[in-house]
């Protein structure tokens, strides 16, 4: 048997799980982990400049493409604290990441030693599992048991805390023997299926609502096959944006109180049955739910149990993963359709494609300050369809998903559930690490931007370029359209006159400047007509400089984007004018009939 450190057994078994890369920052507690890294070689490691911006690195690591499993790693006590927005984010959108932190020595721990914290107590209600190893002979059972914890049913982040002597204490461990656990994954029956069906098939005007667990399954090619081959539309959800392309006959658009489309809206709202797979019903799709789901009957396909009947009970529920529930619905269907069972769907499939046709939103404008429609437009003609987008939260995130376009899974990789500030920075940065050779494009409104800045050091040292827009209209937008409902405009104003850019005016924080000092490249635009020009310019920076490159768009001070104010998705405001001709709207996916 081999002997050796416990850290260097973690180590190995990173290695054998499948772990290239790593996020973290270095620290006392944590040396001794760092070091068995550095002597084992074979895991790249990228320094951020804040532990919260590693663990939003190791998310957008993984999200980037299947079978990935960021690690983040940090010291002891404030780095693990730093790490619970990230560790709420990706189990809020089912993302396995392992964050390992270095503990106070065993003897002390409980006795306010310096930086000594109960982490895992702190971790465990946003993770599958939080664990302080007190035993260092526990150390290989236990990252055995987190990958497959991660992995197994809904996936999931894990912390392991791990006290300097027990890294430090030497254990028998043999690599070369290491084999992970078996993954757990429920799956659907054929009977589950065939009822499944058949509910469907009763049913006039169904639709498919896709959740981003088809994506978590890697199985959107099936969802793709199964909706071709019934001809029932599909509706993605935020999450699952990508499984189907949006220029396919076949999508229906998004529905929802922010992050919709007119016409998916329209579409959902006429039909009779709904088909949810690996998606959760999450609060900004359904709105009220009086509304959501009147008329309609729902099955509900999903890999978490306890998920099914969380939100409202579905008319029928299944416990599974889902690319092992499309493997059956596509082999049923088949038989189906091959028996000529499958009712004939093109009349509804195209009244979908009808509305997205007529019911648009309008991007074109040209007025200064820069409408924030006209970035999104601008960005449709820059950025084609292998484009990966990052972006997580504000009124940048609900326009951008009105109005960009988007064509593959896991290319609008969005923080869904926790949403938090500043998560678009070191997720871009995650993302561009994990595919060096994609176009990855941020998109982030002011105060996004500002939150975790200073990991833009981090592309500049590492040399991971990527394009990021800035929507710059000095205010916390998506804040103030909701204090709306109160009256008020209240702390939500970031303007100032800058005295050392007074060229500025009352848009405050000199972006350029700061991202310039942190090593990267910026490009201010105040002209819609040149922002086409600066996007070009960016992507051509980026490759050159290997930095990320910042587009900043000075905008108008106030904009009121399309959404809900009653929680209704049949009362979406449209604050601004609709597209009422084709020059409105120029990238929409269907060329605008009046």
């Amino acid at each position: 048997m081999a002997r050796m450190t416990a850290a260097r057994a973690a180590v190995e078994i990173l290695k054998r799980e499948g772990v290239t890369s790593a996020f973290g920052v270095p620290g006392a507690a944590i040396n001794p982990f760092y070091a068995a890294l550095q002597a084992s070689g074979g895991i790249s490691h990228t320094l951020a400049r804040h532990v919260e911006g590693a663990s939003h690195m190791a998310e957008g690591y993984t999200r980037t493409a299947p079978g990935n499993i960021g690690v983040c790693i940090g010291t002891s006590g404030p780095a693990g604290t730093d790490m619970i927005t990230g560790l709420y984010s990706a189990t809020g959108d089912s993302v396995p990441i392992l964050c390992i932190t270095g503990q106070a020595p065993t003897a002390v721990i409980h006795k306010e030693d310096f930086q000594a914290v109960d982490i895992a107590s702190i971790a465990r209600p946003v993770a599958k599992m939080a664990v302080t190893v007190l035993e260092a002979a526990q150390v290989p059972g236990v990252f055995q048991q987190a990958f497959h914890l991660m992995r197994s049913a809904r996936p999931g982040p894990v912390l392991i805390d791990l006290p300097i002597d027990v890294q430090l204490t030497e254990i028998e461990f043999d690599p070369g023997t290491y084999e992970p656990l078996p993954v757990y994954k429920p799956a659907a029956t054929r009977a589950q299926v065939e009822k499944a069906l058949t509910l469907l098939n009763e049913s006039e005007r169904p639709l498919i609502v896709a959740g981003g667990g088809i994506i978590n399954a890697d199985a959107s090619e099936l969802l793709v096959e199964f909706a071709e081959l019934t001809g029932v539309p599909v509706v993605p959800t935020l999450m699952g944006w990508g499984i189907v392309p949006d220029d396919h006959e076949l999508n229906a658009g998004m529905v929802g109180l922010q992050t919709s489309h007119r016409y998916g809206n329209a579409t959902f709202l006429e039909s009779d049955f709904v088909l949810g797979i690996g998606n959760r019903w999450a609060n900004r799709h359904t709105g009220k739910l009086d509304v959501y789901t009147a008329g309609r009957k729902f099955v509900h396909v999903d890999i978490e149990p306890t998920q099914i009947g969380r939100i409202f009970a579905p008319d029928y529920g299944i416990a599974s993963d889902a690319g092992a529930a499309l493997e059956l619905f596509v082999e049923v269907a088949r038989e189906l359709k091959a028996a000529g069972r499958l009712p004939d769907r093109s009349a509804w499939a195209r009244s979908a494609q009808e509305r997205k046709a007529t019911l648009q939103r309008r991007t074109h404008f040209d007025d200064i300050p820069i409408k924030p429609q006209r970035v999104y437009e601008e960005m449709n003609k820059a950025f084609g369809p292998e484009t990966r987008y990052v972006t997580t939260i504000g009124l940048s995130q609900i326009a951008g998903a009105q109005m960009l376009h988007v064509y593959r899974p896991r290319h609008w990789i969005n923080c869904g559930q926790a949403g938090p500030l500043g998560w678009t920075v070191p997720a871009a940065l995650g993302v561009a690490k994990a595919d060096p050779e994609a176009q990855v494009v941020a998109l982030s409104g002011d105060y996004d931007f500002q939150f975790m800045i200073e990991e833009l050091a981090v592309g500049a040292q590492h040399r991971i370029p990527y394009v990021h827009v800035l929507v710059n209209n000095a205010y916390l937008g998506l804040i103030r359209q909701a204090q709306r409902a109160f009256d008020i405009d209240f702390q939500v104003n970031l303007e100032f006159e800058n005295v050392n850019s007074p060229e500025l005016g009352v848009y405050g924080v000199d972006h350029v400047k700061v991202v310039e000092g942190l090593g990267c490249k910026a490009i201010r635009v105040t002209d819609p007509s040149e922002l086409g020009a600066a996007f070009e310019q960016a992507k051509k920076l980026a490759v050159e400089f290997r930095v990320p490159v910042v587009v900043e768009a000075i905008l108008e001070r106030v904009t009121n984007i399309s959404m809900s104010t009653t929680n209704d998705i049949s009362n979406v405001v449209e604050f601004e004018e609709i597209a009422t001709e084709p020059g409105h709207a120029p990238t929409s996916i269907r060329p605008l009939t009046v």
